[in-house]
Protein backbone atom coordinates (compact mmCIF):
# COMPACT_ATOMS: atom_id res chain seq x y z
CA UNK A 1 0.00 0.00 0.00
CA UNK A 2 2.39 2.57 0.55
CA UNK A 3 4.17 1.58 -2.00
CA UNK A 4 1.19 2.18 -4.31
CA UNK A 5 0.72 5.69 -2.55
CA UNK A 6 4.21 6.71 -3.23
CA UNK A 7 4.16 5.96 -6.87
CA UNK A 8 1.09 8.48 -6.59
CA UNK A 9 2.04 10.82 -5.24
CA UNK A 10 5.36 10.77 -7.06
CA UNK A 11 2.61 11.22 -10.29
CA UNK A 12 1.64 14.28 -8.53
CA UNK A 13 4.51 16.06 -7.01
CA UNK A 14 7.58 14.47 -8.91
CA UNK A 15 9.73 16.34 -11.42
CA UNK A 16 10.82 13.45 -13.57
CA UNK A 17 9.28 13.94 -17.13
CA UNK A 18 6.05 10.99 -16.50
CA UNK A 19 5.08 12.60 -14.00
CA UNK A 20 5.03 16.56 -15.80
CA UNK A 21 3.43 14.96 -18.85
CA UNK A 22 0.69 13.14 -16.39
CA UNK A 23 0.14 16.61 -14.79
CA UNK A 24 -0.47 18.49 -18.18
CA UNK A 25 -2.71 15.71 -18.89
CA UNK A 26 -4.94 16.12 -16.30
CA UNK A 27 -5.01 19.95 -17.15
CA UNK A 28 -5.90 19.09 -20.91
CA UNK A 29 -8.60 16.78 -19.28
CA UNK A 30 -9.74 19.64 -16.64
CA UNK A 31 -9.79 21.97 -19.87
CA UNK A 32 -12.21 19.59 -22.33
CA UNK A 33 -14.62 19.26 -18.92
CA UNK A 34 -14.54 23.09 -18.50
CA UNK A 35 -15.24 23.37 -22.99
CA UNK A 36 -17.87 20.02 -22.07
CA UNK A 37 -19.99 22.43 -19.17
CA UNK A 38 -19.76 25.37 -21.31
CA UNK A 39 -21.12 23.27 -24.85
CA UNK A 40 -23.46 21.54 -22.32
CA UNK A 41 -24.84 24.39 -20.08
CA UNK A 42 -28.66 24.62 -20.64
CA UNK A 43 -29.06 21.91 -22.99
CA UNK A 44 -31.64 18.86 -22.43
CA UNK A 45 -29.06 15.93 -21.49
CA UNK A 46 -30.42 12.80 -23.23
CA UNK A 47 -29.03 9.55 -22.72
CA UNK A 48 -25.74 10.23 -24.54
CA UNK A 49 -25.28 13.46 -22.25
CA UNK A 50 -25.75 12.26 -19.07
CA UNK A 51 -23.60 8.96 -19.66
CA UNK A 52 -20.84 11.46 -20.46
CA UNK A 53 -21.18 13.39 -17.45
CA UNK A 54 -21.37 10.47 -15.16
CA UNK A 55 -18.28 8.96 -17.25
CA UNK A 56 -16.43 12.42 -16.29
CA UNK A 57 -17.67 12.23 -12.79
CA UNK A 58 -15.87 9.32 -12.23
CA UNK A 59 -12.54 10.67 -13.51
CA UNK A 60 -12.99 13.66 -11.40
CA UNK A 61 -13.86 11.85 -8.56
CA UNK A 62 -10.54 9.72 -8.71
CA UNK A 63 -8.26 12.52 -9.16
CA UNK A 64 -9.67 14.17 -6.44
CA UNK A 65 -9.39 10.95 -4.50
CA UNK A 66 -5.66 10.23 -5.17
CA UNK A 67 -5.15 14.12 -4.56
CA UNK A 68 -6.80 13.63 -1.06
CA UNK A 69 -5.05 9.96 -0.26
CA UNK A 70 -1.47 12.26 -0.74
CA UNK A 71 -2.34 15.22 1.27
CA UNK A 72 -0.31 15.88 3.87
CA UNK A 73 -3.02 17.91 5.92
CA UNK A 74 -6.27 16.83 5.03
CA UNK A 75 -8.60 18.73 6.89
CA UNK A 76 -6.87 22.18 5.19
CA UNK A 77 -7.11 20.39 1.42
CA UNK A 78 -10.75 20.04 2.12
CA UNK A 79 -11.35 23.22 3.27
CA UNK A 80 -9.49 25.07 -0.49
CA UNK A 81 -11.98 26.69 -2.19
CA UNK A 82 -10.69 24.86 -5.32
CA UNK A 83 -11.67 20.97 -3.59
CA UNK A 84 -14.95 22.43 -2.41
CA UNK A 85 -15.81 23.53 -5.76
CA UNK A 86 -14.71 19.95 -6.90
CA UNK A 87 -16.42 18.22 -4.55
CA UNK A 88 -19.67 19.93 -5.73
CA UNK A 89 -19.02 19.42 -9.38
CA UNK A 90 -18.79 15.88 -8.60
CA UNK A 91 -22.07 14.92 -6.96
CA UNK A 92 -23.96 16.76 -9.70
CA UNK A 93 -22.25 15.02 -12.33
CA UNK A 94 -22.81 11.65 -10.30
CA UNK A 95 -25.89 12.74 -9.74
CA UNK A 96 -27.29 13.83 -13.38
CA UNK A 97 -29.37 10.67 -13.93
CA UNK A 98 -31.44 11.30 -11.35
CA UNK A 99 -32.04 15.23 -11.87
CA UNK A 100 -35.46 16.26 -12.50
CA UNK A 101 -36.47 19.29 -14.05
CA UNK A 102 -36.47 20.94 -10.83
CA UNK A 103 -32.97 19.82 -9.77
CA UNK A 104 -31.49 20.84 -13.39
CA UNK A 105 -29.90 24.03 -11.61
CA UNK A 106 -27.34 21.73 -10.57
CA UNK A 107 -25.71 21.38 -13.66
CA UNK A 108 -24.86 25.20 -13.70
CA UNK A 109 -22.76 24.43 -10.64
CA UNK A 110 -20.34 23.02 -13.03
CA UNK A 111 -18.89 25.80 -13.72
CA UNK A 112 -16.90 25.92 -10.49
CA UNK A 113 -14.74 23.22 -12.31
CA UNK A 114 -13.26 26.80 -13.55
CA UNK A 115 -11.85 27.74 -9.63
CA UNK A 116 -10.03 24.69 -10.22
CA UNK A 117 -7.91 26.24 -12.62
CA UNK A 118 -6.37 28.08 -9.60
CA UNK A 119 -4.91 24.54 -8.46
CA UNK A 120 -3.88 24.29 -11.96
CA UNK A 121 -1.56 27.52 -11.83
CA UNK A 122 0.18 26.28 -8.21
CA UNK A 123 1.35 23.08 -11.33
CA UNK A 124 2.42 25.72 -14.11
CA UNK A 125 4.34 27.45 -11.35
CA UNK A 126 6.40 24.88 -10.51
CA UNK A 127 7.02 23.40 -14.26
CA UNK A 128 6.89 26.36 -16.49
CA UNK A 129 9.30 29.20 -16.36
CA UNK A 130 7.48 30.63 -19.15
CA UNK A 131 4.24 30.45 -16.83
CA UNK A 132 6.35 32.13 -13.95
CA UNK A 133 7.87 35.06 -16.46
CA UNK A 134 4.23 35.81 -17.67
CA UNK A 135 2.37 34.69 -14.28
CA UNK A 136 0.57 38.31 -13.16
CA UNK A 137 -0.67 38.26 -17.09
CA UNK A 138 -1.82 34.63 -17.02
CA UNK A 139 -3.27 35.03 -13.58
CA UNK A 140 -5.25 38.41 -14.60
CA UNK A 141 -6.47 36.40 -17.52
CA UNK A 142 -8.03 33.28 -15.24
CA UNK A 143 -9.66 36.01 -12.88
CA UNK A 144 -11.56 37.44 -15.44
CA UNK A 145 -12.29 34.27 -17.08
CA UNK A 146 -13.37 33.06 -13.95
CA UNK A 147 -15.84 36.05 -13.62
CA UNK A 148 -17.26 35.76 -16.80
CA UNK A 149 -18.28 32.19 -17.11
CA UNK A 150 -19.60 32.11 -13.55
CA UNK A 151 -21.22 35.29 -13.91
CA UNK A 152 -22.87 34.14 -17.30
CA UNK A 153 -23.91 31.03 -15.37
CA UNK A 154 -25.49 33.39 -12.93
CA UNK A 155 -27.52 35.10 -15.22
CA UNK A 156 -28.88 31.72 -17.30
CA UNK A 157 -30.27 30.17 -13.92
CA UNK A 158 -31.30 33.55 -12.44
CA UNK A 159 -32.65 35.94 -15.02
CA UNK A 160 -33.34 34.53 -18.13
CA UNK A 161 -36.83 31.60 -17.76
CA UNK A 162 -36.33 28.01 -19.50
CA UNK A 163 -37.43 28.27 -23.00
CA UNK A 164 -38.08 31.74 -23.34
CA UNK A 165 -34.75 32.10 -25.86
CA UNK A 166 -33.67 29.89 -28.57
CA UNK A 167 -29.94 30.64 -27.51
CA UNK A 168 -30.11 31.02 -24.09
CA UNK A 169 -26.35 30.60 -23.04
CA UNK A 170 -25.18 32.45 -26.02
CA UNK A 171 -27.40 35.71 -24.35
CA UNK A 172 -26.76 35.03 -21.14
CA UNK A 173 -22.65 35.59 -22.44
CA UNK A 174 -23.45 38.42 -24.56
CA UNK A 175 -25.53 40.67 -21.58
CA UNK A 176 -22.44 39.63 -19.50
CA UNK A 177 -20.26 40.85 -21.72
CA UNK A 178 -21.91 44.07 -23.05
CA UNK A 179 -22.85 45.16 -19.19
CA UNK A 180 -19.51 43.87 -18.17
CA UNK A 181 -17.77 46.39 -20.68
CA UNK A 182 -20.19 49.16 -19.84
CA UNK A 183 -21.07 48.71 -23.59
CA UNK A 184 -24.77 48.56 -22.74
CA UNK A 185 -26.37 48.19 -26.34
CA UNK A 186 -29.78 47.61 -24.29
CA UNK A 187 -31.26 44.93 -26.19
CA UNK A 188 -30.86 42.39 -23.39
CA UNK A 189 -31.43 43.83 -20.17
CA UNK A 190 -32.24 42.39 -16.31
CA UNK A 191 -35.83 44.78 -15.58
CA UNK A 192 -35.96 43.46 -11.88
CA UNK A 193 -34.19 45.41 -9.23
CA UNK A 194 -32.87 42.69 -8.30
CA UNK A 195 -31.55 42.22 -12.21
CA UNK A 196 -30.66 45.66 -11.74
CA UNK A 197 -28.14 45.30 -8.66
CA UNK A 198 -26.81 42.16 -10.64
CA UNK A 199 -25.91 44.64 -13.75
CA UNK A 200 -24.20 47.44 -11.13
CA UNK A 201 -21.91 44.08 -9.77
CA UNK A 202 -21.35 43.00 -13.03
CA UNK A 203 -20.25 46.17 -14.27
CA UNK A 204 -18.31 47.21 -10.68
CA UNK A 205 -16.00 44.09 -10.58
CA UNK A 206 -15.69 43.51 -14.08
CA UNK A 207 -14.17 46.79 -14.80
CA UNK A 208 -11.54 46.30 -12.29
CA UNK A 209 -10.48 42.83 -13.73
CA UNK A 210 -10.30 44.58 -16.94
CA UNK A 211 -7.86 46.81 -15.91
CA UNK A 212 -5.76 44.87 -13.55
CA UNK A 213 -5.35 42.75 -16.95
CA UNK A 214 -4.35 45.66 -18.75
CA UNK A 215 -1.97 46.21 -15.74
CA UNK A 216 -0.31 43.00 -16.24
CA UNK A 217 0.00 43.12 -20.01
CA UNK A 218 1.52 46.22 -20.05
CA UNK A 219 3.55 46.41 -17.05
CA UNK A 220 6.92 44.93 -16.82
CA UNK A 221 7.28 41.96 -15.97
CA UNK A 222 8.48 39.76 -12.83
CA UNK A 223 9.13 36.20 -11.54
CA UNK A 224 8.44 34.65 -7.89
CA UNK A 225 11.34 34.23 -6.41
CA UNK A 226 11.61 34.76 -2.40
CA UNK A 227 15.07 36.46 -1.46
CA UNK A 228 16.70 34.74 1.00
CA UNK A 229 17.99 37.39 2.53
CA UNK A 230 15.32 39.84 3.02
CA UNK A 231 12.24 37.93 1.70
CA UNK A 232 11.20 39.55 -1.50
CA UNK A 233 9.67 37.72 -3.84
CA UNK A 234 8.90 39.50 -6.70
CA UNK A 235 12.03 40.56 -9.31
CA UNK A 236 12.96 41.36 -12.72
CA UNK A 237 13.26 37.81 -14.82
CA UNK A 238 16.93 38.31 -15.17
CA UNK A 239 18.13 40.14 -11.58
CA UNK A 240 20.82 39.09 -10.42
CA UNK A 241 20.61 40.82 -7.43
CA UNK A 242 17.62 41.82 -4.64
CA UNK A 243 16.67 45.61 -5.54
CA UNK A 244 15.41 45.44 -1.85
CA UNK A 245 18.96 44.37 0.04
CA UNK A 246 21.61 43.85 -2.59
CA UNK A 247 21.86 39.72 -2.13
CA UNK A 248 21.91 37.65 -4.51
CA UNK A 249 19.54 35.76 -6.19
CA UNK A 250 19.56 32.52 -7.72
CA UNK A 251 16.83 32.75 -10.18
CA UNK A 252 16.04 29.97 -12.49
CA UNK A 253 16.23 30.75 -16.18
CA UNK A 254 16.11 29.36 -19.67
CA UNK A 255 19.68 30.83 -20.68
CA UNK A 256 20.34 33.03 -23.72
CA UNK A 257 19.84 30.48 -26.18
Amino acid sequence: MHTVKAAVRKLYVGRDPGSVRFRYGLIVFDLSTILFFIATAHLPHGPVLTALSVVIGFVILCDFSARLWIAKRRREFLTRIYTIADIIVILSLLLDPFLTQSLAFLRILRGLRLIHSYHLLHDLRRDSQFFRTHEDAIVAAVNLLVFIFLTTMAVLVFFIPPGSRETPYIDALYFTMATLTTTGFGDITLGTPAGKLFSVFVMVVGVALFVRLAQAIFSPQKVRYRCPDCGLFRHDPDAVHCKHCGGLLNIETGGAG
